[in-house]
């Protein structure tokens, strides 16, 4: 009877030295980000070769920054086109519209056609819950929430310990328009992106993430210093990210691991830091991604959690 209690003791010593569900150490990964990069001519041949280049680290995922250039027809065909050629990326391929996808769409009369556009492209890329890609990666999307049930475009999904999302946030000025009365695309969204943005950071400290990363199209401007304006012009024209970029700083603030900030947008202020550069201000970071493909290293338990391969280092 002794010897059973003894062992008893032994054993109930042995597992409170080593717990049963320790959590795991997170092991190192990294990511590709294909920039926006679509000459009129040959945007299907450059999209392609960006993708080989991107899948062959064997990634954990591949994010691709826009559908189309500017130039191109703001078409069915192209749109179910390019979708045909995004498919091709052996690893799960995740999408990020871009301004150029929608913004400056334009009906035969020459009128604005840019959330008709939208709406189609929400049709065509994000209608269930996985990504592109031969591999496929399930996302939860913002449309599963009732009131944002239009706004399938933003997603995120969780990697080895960090949180990822996509915010649609356009390069030219969010979308921004200098015109009388509502501009409604603009605010409906910006309501969308607001809740999404909370809910976001809510997550990640609920789940105790160490690190979000937040792509967009659009340089939200939250790592430069408060005060500075993102337009060289701002006495004559709103800063359509204004109000985002104080929503995202007070969130980050708030946050106990790092936000970094990735765009794909060329549009950079006369003394803004070059793109392919990784700045932080505390736990803030920012990179602008713009040549057909970079890698992005994830090291759980580094002092910057992130840092920057492949040709934009």
């Amino acid at each position: 009877m002794m010897k059973r209690l003894a062992s008893y003791v032994l054993l109930g010593a042995l597992l409170g030295a080593a717990p049963l569900h320790a959590a795991p150490k997170q092991k190192p990964f990294h990511f590709s980000v294909i920039g926006h990069t679509f000459p009129a001519e040959q945007g299907d041949a450059d999209l392609k070769r960006a993708i080989a280049k991107a899948n062959e680290s064997r990634p954990a995922f591949v994010l691709a920054s826009g559908i189309k250039s500017a130039a191109e027809p703001c078409s069915d065909k192209l749109y179910t086109q390019r979708r045909n050629v995004l498919n091709t990326s052996d690893r799960p391929l995740v999408l990020l519209l871009a301004g150029s996808d929608w913004t400056g769409c334009r009906n035969s009369a020459g009128r604005s056609n840019a959330i008709e556009r939208l709406n189609r492209i929400r049709e065509i890329y994000f209608e269930g819950p996985d990504s592109l890609g031969e591999r496929k990666l399930e996302l939860s999307r913002q449309s599963n929430i009732a009131k944002f049930r239009s706004y399938a475009e933003n997603a995120h999904w969780e990697q080895g310990g960090v949180l990822f999302a996509t915010v649609n946030l356009p390069s030219n000025n969010n979308h921004f328009l200098a015109e009388a009365g509502r501009n409604s695309e603009y605010e409906d969204r910006f309501v969308a992106n607001r809740s999404w943005l909370q809910r976001l950071f809510a997550l990640a400290k609920r789940r105790k993430l160490d690190g979000i990363v937040l792509f967009s199209d659009g340089d939200v401007g939250a790592h430069r210093e408060q005060g500075f304006s993102l337009l060289p012009s701002f006495s004559s024209k709103q800063d359509g990210f204004s109000d985002t970029r104080r929503i995202l700083r007070t969130l980050a603030e708030k946050y106990p691991g790092k936000v970094l900030l990735i765009d794909t947008s060329k549009e950079r202020p006369a003394d803004d830091v070059k793109p392919g550069t990784l700045t932080w201000r505390g736990n803030l970071g920012h990179v602008s991604l713009t040549s057909e493909w970079s890698e992005i290293e994830v090291e759980p338990g580094s002092k910057h959690l992130f840092s920057l391969h492949g040709p934009e280092k």
